[in-house]
């Protein structure tokens, strides 16, 4: 283990510890994800095995059942895209590189369970 992951592991940093509530209150998903990527701003284009990670997502197959805003540990990468448990649904998904808007953003360990209790989480049904 390089010294880059350790640090992720050992973080004792929880940036959503004390605006969690203030993000709930946002009400809707599109509100609430907007402010959890302001606090998230830790961003990487590939995510890696082992750590968590919340983006945007936009699938272009029609008519499958998806959330434009999950919250994933990332179990595999592949060259389509990742493979991950989604929080939101607890299952693994697989999310193709071109469906994912932007950038991954980063969740460490320590603020898992306040992104799981912020419900912004958001089922769609593509076109």
């Amino acid at each position: 283990m390089d010294q880059e992951q350790e640090e992720y592991l050992e973080s004792e940093t929880n940036r959503l510890e004390y605006v969690r509530d203030d993000i709930i209150n946002q009400g809707e998903p599109d509100d609430m994800m907007f402010e959890l990527l302001q606090v998230l701003t830790e961003e990487v284009l590939v995510p890696e095995v082992g750590r968590y990670y919340t983006f945007i997502y936009q699938p272009k197959t029609s008519r499958i059942r998806y959330d434009e805003h999950p919250l994933i540990a990332c179990v595999g990468i592949f060259r389509w895209g990742i493979r991950g448990i989604n929080y939101h649904w607890g299952t693994f998904r697989n999310y193709s590189w071109e469906e994912v808007i932007g950038r991954f953003h980063v969740v460490y360990p320590l603020e898992l369970n306040d992104a799981r209790a912020i419900p912004y989480q958001k089922f769609e049904t593509s076109r």
